[in-house]
């Protein structure tokens, strides 16, 4: 076992991010955890040197997010979320593969199933966190036996099969086109791959339901699920960042003007309408 004291890049907060104290798991059995310490270090304890540097980046710990909260802090939906959450980033998957994974079994679904589905697959894999590799051999009959619809099998394994997903890390001019031009791949599902996967905030979470409910309890009326890019269109680069600010500050009521509970009442009106 290694360990080493970490200093995050800007105000970080590992308790928003992932809780008070983060395990995690790589491929080939390497493994990290981590706790915040008083000072504000993170301290890692890893398998190996490799495992505490796929630590930094699936904590984000490298990231300096203090530009988003300068630009937004006053802004008239974000800005209490920035400043109530400052510290919050997202939190990684080890792989690509494994957030390609996620966001495929997410795909208009409840997140407690797109979970179950996920989970399944993992196991049917026999590798967690699953690689390219490991789900490439996964046909899409074997995935649709653990739940995947079958036009998400076959994207999946389309994806997995014809893409290298871990390079796409090191194209970042073409990573974003090249996955939105593959068939069954949208905007949320590519802003889910971004955020989990490449380690990017410019790729917003264009239709996530979380983000139709709060558009919704803005504007009073159940929106069309593509609206949602005009919610998110002001934080430009910021997109895939702001998309997470706004729907965990939507969760804890930091949204001016939204509520869970408004959202709820307008959709149950279109239900009606309908």
């Amino acid at each position: 076992m290694v360990e080493a004291t970490l200093e995050p890049a800007g105000l970080y907060s590992l308790k928003l991010t992932a809780g008070a104290a983060w395990k995690g798991r790589m491929p080939d059995g390497r493994w990290a955890s981590a706790v915040q310490l008083q000072d504000g270090r993170i301290l890692v304890r890893a398998s190996c040197e490799r495992a505490i540097e796929e630590a930094r980046f699936m904590l984000a710990l490298d990231d300096d997010t203090s530009e988003f909260h300068r630009r937004f802090s006053r802004d008239p939906l974000l800005g209490p979320a920035t400043r109530v959450l400052r510290g919050l980033r997202p939190r990684r998957k080890a792989t690509v593969a494994h957030a390609a994974l996620r966001a495929i079994c997410g795909q208009l679904i409840q997140a407690g199933r797109a979970l179950e589905i996920e989970r399944a697959v993992i196991r049917s894999s026999g590798e967690d966190p699953p690689t390219r590799e490991v789900l490439a051999r996964l046909s899409p009959a074997a995935l649709a036996k653990c739940g995947l619809a079958g036009s998400r099998a076959s994207t999946l394994t389309r994806l997995v099969r014809t893409l290298d997903l871990e390079g796409l890390k090191q194209s970042s001019n073409t990573a974003l086109a090249r996955l939105g031009r593959e068939r069954g791949v949208g905007p949320w599902t590519v802003g889910v791959i971004s955020l989990q996967g490449l380690g990017r905030y410019d790729a917003g979470l264009v239709a996530d339901l979380g983000l139709v409910k709060l558009l919704a309890s803005l504007r009073g009326r159940w929106p069309e699920p593509e609206e949602t890019a005009d919610l998110l269109e002001p934080y430009g680069e910021w997109q895939g960042l702001a998309s997470m600010f706004l729907l965990q500050g939507f969760k804890q009521g930091l949204i001016p003007g939204a509520s869970a509970d408004r959202a709820h009442l307008v959709r149950t009106r279109a239900t009606h309408a309908a």
